[in-house]
């Protein structure tokens, strides 16, 4: 490097004059200064060569004092600060391409454009648009897009007209033509695309053939239809995945998907639905169900109200187009025999489409009084509709996915949702080849109302997919690899990319104490909460609210995500509507109680309810003795006797929700009275209320005391005394108990030759009491082929409440008609 020497003087240049100087410099003389603006210069050059990592060793040697240090330390700072803001500027922002088909899939890929679009700092939105969204027929709903503030970068016109299988073939035939031309334009990081839609398929297959990354929202569910092959293509394709369900995320694995790729988001539309709702939906509803005037009816605005019409969507099924037709038209059939206000939507535009276009046309519906035919509404106001309709039918996705987040009860129609995981609220007519039988459901489905459904998302999808996106890694290799079997533990990410605990939150309704617990998929009780139970039923309502609430608050911090609530309770309950029918006299006020409706409101949860015997049982069944027994009876010895039976896996209610009341069980004709009103009954003999009756008699006349044993009468007498009294030696206590096991052992013999279990479980605090004698009864007593049936007591600590858990984790919510 040369250095152009500057005019020869005895003092530095006039550009450096001493007030500019550093103080070092200020009073040296020209060779001084000279040597340190050389050395300046030398720094200068390493530093900028070794992108600022120099030795301040390397100069200390040449300068003299602290001073000099000092100010090369302070040189080396600023230059350091400046190369760092240069490499941050120079961070390149991930190029984003959204592509997006039809008015469907835009519902779901909006929230994650919004996202995208509300981090400029991170990434780059282009936005591709082609399939119907450029159609007349279906309205141009590009132009929503566009309202939507998003910038189009391409549409392309991809959609060949003909409604027949031909025409889908030459629709993704023109999509690959056009798409290498925009691709190659744009040049994204990685392409976000939705689905099972034809067009989708179109647009994996030319991103994977050009290198681009793929990421695939909404795969791995089955559905029945050729979409399910399509969608499963489109996954072979994708390098990343985000799924709505844990079922769908074991189909993803179980495709040999690498489980270190897949993202467990939930629904993107679902951070819509379950957020603030509109308070125009009345206006909404006018909008779309008030503008047919006919001279017999007047203003169809005027009979628009909430809950009182129904909203129609039928697509045809590309595998079996006639029957599909055929079922559109005994819809429609049922639909005007019904009479009620009526929205219809046009089919998609699948092959099948005209002819069921000419089915409606045909029988008027475009002109009939109630209903109203449309071929778009936008997404908001399609659900808001849905929401507060009386009855959604059809085969449409909406149906069995956002209608449950609302809880509007559904009709689906024929085989095109076969498979999806669905809510309460959806009745299946897989076999709808009468019009009566249509219509039956309809009348079965109107007006009702069911507990809100969160099996596609619990409203945090974006923020998810969006820190999914920000840790892809763009320098790891393109090609994608897979898991073959055997398949390892799902590992999904959430927000902060580490597992949320899939929880219930389960509730025990006892005498004395409410419970509230968090339980986890594996049976772990996480976080637990008791308060004494209220007599009231206002008081004891506004409690479990709060206690839910504040431990769905909890489960937050804890990495716990809610699927449901479960309640264990006292008394007979009708599980199908979540009612208790009648409570034992231990909690009052808790009779004809529906608990499931109002927990339901004010959680957005789905609610399940079942007495604490049948609890019981599901507990062993799930994580106790009785996990892969397919038959078997839990008998629950606590302040009262009761019980649950499996059989054939299954947990049974019977007829009237009585099954398995064992502790009414009579044994004597003439035994003591029961709480029931009867006499005889297990109950009045092994119970721990009759123990402490039985121990508090025995006290009055003096016959509980043992000699040289203080029973410590000031307390109050319990059943505790008497078993006490009885291992200490005393006879009269020996006695009662000895009743009390052989009363449970005939009880227990009786239902061995009833139901014939493999197995029996003992549970409750009396369960370690009666075992060893309820074994020796059913070795006396029992049919010799009954004698060997195994008989323990359980090992689980709270089986209310891991009972409760288990409905919520295990219950099967898909109904059959």
């Amino acid at each position: 490097m040369q250095i152009s020497p500057g005019p020869v003087s005895g003092a530095p240049p006039p550009a450096l004059c001493q007030a500019n100087l550093p103080p070092f410099l200020s009073t040296c003389s020209f060779t001084c200064w000279f040597t340190h603006a050389l050395l300046f210069m030398i720094c200068q050059v390493h530093f900028v060569t070794n992108r600022g990592y120099f030795c301040t060793q390397e100069v200390c040697e040449y300068l003299e004092g602290p001073s000099e240090l000092y100010s090369v330390k302070i040189l080396r700072s600023k230059r350091q600060k400046e190369i760092m803001d240069i490499d941050n500027q120079c961070k390149r922002r991930l190029r984003v391409c959204v592509a997006t088909c039809n008015r469907a899939d835009y519902s779901k890929l909006a929230p994650i454009m919004i996202g995208i679009k509300a981090h400029p700092d991170e990434f780059d939105l282009e936005v591709v648009v082609l399939g119907s969204h450029l159609i007349d027929d279906y309205g141009n709903t590009y132009r929503i897009i566009e309202q939507d503030s998003f910038d189009i970068s391409s549409k392309l016109h991809t959609i060949v007209r003909g409604e027949d299988e031909s025409a889908m073939v030459e629709s993704v035939g023109l999509a690959l033509v056009k798409l290498p031309d925009v691709l190659n334009r744009l040049k994204p990081d990685i392409l976000i695309i939705h689905g099972d839609r034809f067009d989708a398929l179109a647009l994996a297959t030319a991103a994977a053939l050009m290198n681009i990354r793929i990421l695939h929202v909404e795969g791995g569910e089955v559905s029945g239809t050729i979409d399910d092959s399509i969608r499963h293509a489109i996954t072979k394709l994708a390098h990343y995945h985000a799924c709505c369900t844990r079922r769908a995320e074991q189909h993803l694995i179980a495709m040999c998907e690498d489980h270190s790729r897949i993202l467990l988001s939930g629904c993107p539309s679902y951070d819509k639905l379950l957020g603030k709702q509109r308070d125009d939906y009345l206006d909404i509803i006018r909008k779309w169900l008030g503008q047919l005037n006919t001279p017999l009816l007047g203003s169809f605005g005027d009979k628009a109200q909430e809950g009182n019409y129904i909203v129609a969507l039928q697509h045809p099924v590309t595998t079996d187009i006639q029957h599909s037709i055929k079922i559109y038209g005994l819809m429609l059939d049922a639909l005007i025999t019904f009479n009620k206000r009526t929205l219809i939507l046009f089919p998609n535009i699948d092959a099948g489409y005209k002819e069921m276009v000419r089915v409606m046309r045909k029988k008027g519906i475009e002109q009939h009084p109630n209903f109203r035919a449309v071929k778009h509404i936008p997404f908001e106001e399609f659900i808001t509709l849905v929401s507060h309709a009386g009855c959604m039918i059809g085969n449409s996705s909406c149906g069995v996915r956002e209608a449950g987040a609302f809880g509007t009860p559904v009709v689906n129609l024929g085989t095109r949702q076969t498979g999806r995981e669905t809510g309460e609220n959806v009745l299946h007519v897989r076999d709808a080849d009468t019009q009566n039988k249509v219509f039956h459901a309809l009348q079965l489905q109107f007006g009702k109302r069911y507990p809100c459904s969160k099996i596609y998302g619990d409203g945090n999808a974006v923020p998810r997919i969006l820190k999914f996106l920000q840790n892809i890694n763009m320098d790891e290799a393109l090609q994608k690899g897979f898991c073959f079997p055997p398949v390892k533990d799902c590992v999904s990410q959430d927000i902060e990319h580490i597992l949320e605990t899939q929880s219930a939150l389960a509730i025990d309704l006892g005498g004395t104490n409410l419970r509230v617990a968090i339980v986890s998929v594996k049976g772990n009780i996480i976080k637990k909460f008791t308060k004494p139970n209220p007599k009231t039923f206002e008081d004891r309502m506004e409690l479990i609210k709060k206690m839910c609430k504040g431990a769905i608050q909890a489960a937050v911090s804890l990495n716990c995500r809610i699927l449901g609530v479960g309640v264990s309770t006292g008394g007979r309950v009708n599980p199908q509507d979540g009612v208790v029918m009648h409570s034992t006299k231990l909690i009052r006020e808790w009779s004809a109680v529906d608990l499931r409706t109002p927990l339901s409101e004010e959680l957005h949860l789905p609610v399940w309810i079942d007495n604490d015997g049948n609890c019981a049982a599901l507990a062993e069944k799930k994580f106790g003795h009785g996990k892969g027994v397919e038959n078997f009876v839990t008998v629950i010895t606590g302040t009262g006797i009761g019980g649950g039976i499996i059989h054939h896996n299954e947990l049974i209610h019977g007829s009237t929700f009585c099954a398995a009341e064992l502790g009414h069980i009579m044994v004597s004709m003439d035994g003591p009275e029961c709480s029931c009103g009867s006499r005889g009954c297990i109950e009045s003999y092994a119970s721990g209320q009759a123990l402490q009756r039985e121990a508090r008699r025995l006290n009055d006349e003096d016959l509980l005391k043992v000699e040289g044993v203080d029973m410590k009468t000031s307390e109050p007498i319990t059943a505790v005394h008497l078993i006490s009294a009885a291992q200490q030696g005393n006879a009269n206590a020996a006695a009662v108990l000895k009743k009390a096991s052989t009363a449970l052992g005939v009880g227990i013999v009786n239902v061995l030759h009833l139901a014939n279990p493999s197995l029996v479980v003992l549970s409750g605090v009396l369960a370690s009491v009666y075992l060893e004698p309820v074994q020796y009864i059913v070795s006396e007593r029992a049919l010799p082929s009954t004698k060997n049936i195994k008989i323990v007591t359980s090992d689980l600590e709270e089986p209310a409440l891991l009972g409760a858990a288990s409905m919520v984790l295990d219950y099967a919510t898909r109904r059959l008609y």
